[in-house]
């Protein structure tokens, strides 16, 4: 069993699902007492949150690097990074490294293909609805049309992301705004929703909505185990 590289505290609840389905997926498979292999970098959010706010990136890039690296000396065979935003940084770290980085959107994408949808829709930071990084990895790597709420419906997501489920705070009134944003995007074609943010999912499940939802944790954590038990 390869040995999973986890830089993760952003926020620690989203990477204590991580942890859990990483290990109850290995127990699954391989039975007995086993576990996984896991060396785990978990960050202070709140200085990671400052950095974001100030679009402090090159520090906050050079931060990230420098933990993977440190996960790489510590032996682990591959990276894998609790965040979708994070990914913003994920082609210079990956440079940095010997070993691989295993990217959020790549398990995302092979779902997407695999249940023949071709348009969807992204909800995440606004770091991550408004840049290029995670919708140009959708769409030049696996052909997707990828579309984003409007900039009023991004803002609300985007709040209720930091100020309510960054604290484990889960308001129905929030579910109904998120419903309400999907039920948009899907009026304009998209026919998958991808919660493109690890905390979404503890707001939104599948039966909240009438299209696929792909939840990034659920998907980023198989793909780390198929590749730990390779």
């Amino acid at each position: 069993m390869k040995t999973i590289g986890l830089i993760g505290g952003m926020n620690w609840k989203s990477t204590s699902l991580y942890y859990q389905i990483i290990n109850e997926t290995v127990q699954e498979k391989l039975g007995a007492l086993h576990s996984a292999k896991i060396l785990l970098y978990s960050y202070d959010f709140e200085e990671i949150a400052q950095l974001q706010n100030q679009e402090s990136w090159e520090e906050w890039e050079n931060n990230l690097s420098e933990k993977a690296i440190l996960l790489e000396k510590a032996g682990a065979d591959f990276i894998v990074m609790c965040c979708n935003t994070a990914h913003k940084a994920a082609d210079s770290i990956q440079q940095k490294l010997s070993v691989s980085l295993l990217h959020i959107a790549d398990p995302v994408g092979k779902k997407i293909i695999e249940k023949k949808l071709n348009k969807v829709g992204l909800l995440g930071t606004n770091f991550t609805m408004e840049e290029d990084f995670y919708k140009n990895r959708l769409r030049t790597g696996f052909g997707l049309s990828v579309i984003v709420p409007d900039k009023l419906d991004r803002d609300s997501i985007h709040k209720i992301i930091f100020e309510e489920l960054e604290l484990g705070i889960i308001k129905k009134e929030s579910r109904k705004v998120f419903i309400r944003i999907i039920h948009e995007l899907m009026r304009e074609g998209a026919q998958g929703i991808i919660l493109g943010c690890t905390e979404i999912s503890l707001l939104i499940k599948q039966e909240d909505v009438g299209v696929p939802v792909f939840d990034t944790i659920s998907l980023h954590a198989a793909y780390a185990c198929e590749k730990a038990l390779e």
